[in-house]
């Protein structure tokens, strides 16, 4: 399939798909807990559990009580005792909430985020300083928790594609019938596209990728080549991409 060919199909994808009918108990995506509340800690929250079975995280999602991020530590500590995800035990849902309540309480998650960014317009950079702060307001320490929240890469080889994370921008920064478009100040054109298993070997398939590993690099090399689609939003064609390869369309 030629480019040209493939530029059609994703924008129709993409128009056929921005609505919200995408996202249901039927269709289930963390975005559909984490639209019903517009609120970007409650959204992270959605965002990193995102990885696993999509009914299993939608219920375990529903299962949590958001207000918790204004209790206080130990009524979070007390409420979510018997909470765990996959990887997570108790302990590790507890922290991520009483972190984010620390967080709320020096600056914005968006503020945080923009710090690092504004520098050069660079998405790794401000998420660079925003897991450091998170990880500066307690001093819980687990494997599962450690993958939960991510961790500072000591060299740029190798990197994951910390897809839970560009997901959660996505979400902030853009702004249609899915992507809430709760932050004003990161650019859409500096997101990465959210590179998981399924966008990865579609964007193969589709001759978006010719890296062979699933890495970082893979998914800004994605990222320059949906640039030429639409070098102002080329991130809108993540959600596209994603259905296109859960359904097996493409």
């Amino acid at each position: 399939m030629t480019l040209k060919k493939v530029k059609t199909l994703l924008d129709e994808e993409v128009l056929a798909r921005n609505n919200t009918g995408e996202i249901s108990l039927e269709k289930p995506d963390p975005l559909l807990i984490a639209s019903q509340y517009n609120d970007e800690s409650i959204a992270l929250i959605c965002a990193l559990f995102a990885y696993g079975n999509a009914r299993l995280i939608v219920k375990f999602l529903q299962s949590l009580d958001f207000s918790l991020l204004e209790a206080s530590d130990e009524t979070i500590k007390k409420t979510l005792h018997s909470h765990y995800y996959r990887f997570q035990n108790a302990q590790d849902v507890s922290t991520l909430f009483i972190a984010l309540k620390r967080v709320k309480n020096l600056d914005s998650i968006e503020n945080i985020f923009y710090e690092g960014y504004k520098k050069e317009e660079n998405i790794l950079e401000g998420l660079w300083g925003f897991i450091e702060t998170l990880k500066s307001v307690t001093h819980h320490k687990s494997r599962g928790y450690d993958f939960l929240v991510g961790s500072v890469p000591k060299k740029s080889s190798g990197m994951g594609t910390y897809k839970r994370y560009m997901m959660y921008l996505r979400w902030m920064v853009r702004e249609d019938a899915l992507d809430m478009g709760l932050w004003t100040k990161i650019d859409k054109k500096d997101l990465i596209l959210p590179l998981d298993t399924h966008t990865f070997k579609v964007s193969q398939r589709l001759g978006l990728l010719k890296r062979k590993t699933y890495d970082m690099k893979a998914a800004q090399e994605v990222t320059v080549r949906l640039k030429k689609f639409d070098s102002t939003d080329p991130i809108k064609y993540d959600f596209a991409l994603y259905r296109l390869g859960q359904e097996k369309l493409a």
